[in-house]
């Protein structure tokens, strides 16, 4: 184990829960009861260059103020404050660490200072590892799907324990893959599982019904940052976050009929709120673009790893029968942005984040009596790319073209996890060179699976794990999340799919070309 990660353990062991360190007192001195509180802890997130973000809410109106060093003692700290934070977010907070030295250990605590009073709260205390400007050894997991299907955080359990698995392999960051939170799943007291046996909530008013007003959509966050594993694992591990369709509600698109559970029926209504509060509780740096809701992004990890982090949600048409002539999925804007960027990333390995897999069928039902209804990038037709299809077949014969190698797709989506060949010899379209696709998840939710290949894009199935049921509890362990280890002198990628207690379950290694 390096220094870096002895330094980490030993710190987070001190201050992890956020407590008060020896010698430190805040800004004035108060009861506890008159100071603000830090009510979710803290995260980092969106790494890049000499940057980082940080993000904390507090219980009122006050400004975040963020102090940094490369020493746990904060000897020499570098301070930051944030714009007030009040009502109009929720409470929420970010600044941006700048000047970060590269490839160091980064040492943050965060206070929020009343906004009438300037009485400070006690800090919270978190870590991150600056990236890189050498190559060097990357290690980083991702997963998706949290607090699915009505399985909340389960006290019998220890809670949602995956994210503690998911810490103890020390990653340098985390990608969440989308179903960040289930706002269509309201969390009951208990449930009643396959074998008979009871899951136990805690609940919480927002998940008690569907979320459909702000403050329902920004509570499922709130539900989720009441669990010590993900609190702890936030403090620790910078995130990647993007988003799919539970933000909003199971399969949204454009065209999304909602249910007797909704009193509004618009749709277009509720993905307004729930993108607001996704960007209120992401820990991103937020974008112009889009009116400042963009989500499509590119992360630099050093000369070894660029991450390309899409919205296979945002730009779609409705979901249909995903037939006939091309129909946008990424839309046109995004597919030239990721074709351009990738043409021109020099990083070692290009990994795709795509919160749906390319060639898993996923259904929506059905557009009329025998005609189904597709919710990703397959139509469950083995033949030439249709539909949705083409976008990816354009970017398929374009990394070809343009000789754009060792990029690999990083998914979640589907609730069980899987290893994905793509080859040209398989397929129905045959302008691509070979590629690999990785599914993993869900992190705390229903385990399905699994789903039917299409295809058009010649994929085989390596591997998959999932439950011999569709919709089994996390007590039945069918939950994962995904590693990546990157050599930093060979540059080989290592790949491992882990399960609920961090059990490698399946490892694949690539070498780069």
């Amino acid at each position: 184990m390096s220094e870096f990660d002895l330094s980490r353990r030993r710190v987070m062991q001190v201050v992890g829960a956020g407590l008060l360190m020896p010698g430190l007192a805040p800004a004035v001195i108060a009861s506890v009861k008159d100071r603000p509180q830090l009510t979710d802890g803290v995260q980092s997130g969106d790494l890049l260059g000499d940057r980082a973000m940080i993000w904390s809410r507090s219980d009122r109106a006050a400004r975040m103020v963020v102090e940094w060093d490369t020493r746990s003692l904060f000897s020499n700290p570098r301070r930051f404050v944030s714009p007030l934070a009040d009502a109009r977010t929720d409470f929420t907070a970010r600044v941006e660490l700048t000047g970060l030295p590269a490839d160091q250990a980064i040492f943050y605590r965060v206070t929020f200072e009343d906004a009438q009073s300037g009485v400070a709260s006690e800090p919270w205390f978190g870590h991150l590892r600056s990236v890189p400007t050498a190559r060097r050894d990357i290690r980083f997991v991702w997963s998706g799907d949290t607090v699915g299907q009505g399985f909340g955080i389960n006290p019998d359990i220890g809670g949602m324990r995956i994210y503690e698995a998911m810490r103890l392999r020390l990653p340098d960051f985390f990608i969440h893959s989308g179903d960040t939170i289930y706002a269509d799943g309201p969390v009951p007291a208990q449930l009643t599982t396959e074998s008979g046996r009871v899951w136990r909530n805690i609940t919480s008013e927002a998940k008690s019904k569907v979320a459909e007003t702000l403050d329902d959509y920004r509570g499922n966050y709130r539900y989720n940052l009441m669990d010590e594993n993900i609190r702890r694992f936030n403090a620790e591990v910078p995130q990647i976050w993007q988003w799919d369709d539970h933000e909003v509600v199971n399969n949204w698109s454009p065209g999304k009929q909602l249910d007797e559970r909704y009193k509004s029926k618009d749709i277009h209504s509720l993905v307004g709120r729930a993108r607001q509060a996704w960007l209120e509780y992401a820990p991103m740096r937020l974008q112009s673009a889009d009116d400042g809701g963009r989500i499509y992004r590119k992360l630099s990890y050093g000369p070894m790893l660029d991450v390309f982090v899409l919205d296979m949600r945002s730009y779609r048409e409705a979901n249909d029968d995903n037939l006939g002539a091309a129909k946008p999925f990424l839309g046109r804007e995004q597919l030239d942005w990721l074709k351009r960027e990738l043409k021109g990333s020099q990083a070692q390995w290009k990994v795709i984040a795509a919160d749906m897999p390319i060639g898993l069928g996923v259904p929506d039902g059905e557009v009329s009596p025998g005609v189904a209804r597709w919710e990703a990038v397959a139509n469950g037709d083995p033949g030439p790319a249709q539909g949705r299809e083409v976008e990816i077949s354009e970017l398929l014969g374009f990394l070809r073209a343009q000789q754009v190698r060792n990029f690999v797709f990083l998914t979640a989506d589907v609730h069980y996890c899987a290893a994905h060949h793509y080859h040209p010899d398989r397929a129905a379209f045959q302008d691509f060179e070979p590629f690999w696709e990785f599914v993993a998840g869900p992190l705390n939710a229903g385990s399905f699976g699994p789903n039917a290949l299409d295809k058009t894009f010649g994929p085989e199935v390596v591997f998959e794990k999932a439950p011999p049921a569709q919709n089994t509890s996390p007590f039945a362990g069918f939950q994962f999340f995904g590693e990546v280890n990157i050599d930093g002198q060979t540059g080989e990628m290592g790949i491992v799919l882990r399960d609920l207690d961090g059990v490698g379950v399946f490892e694949r290694r690539l070498q780069p070309v």
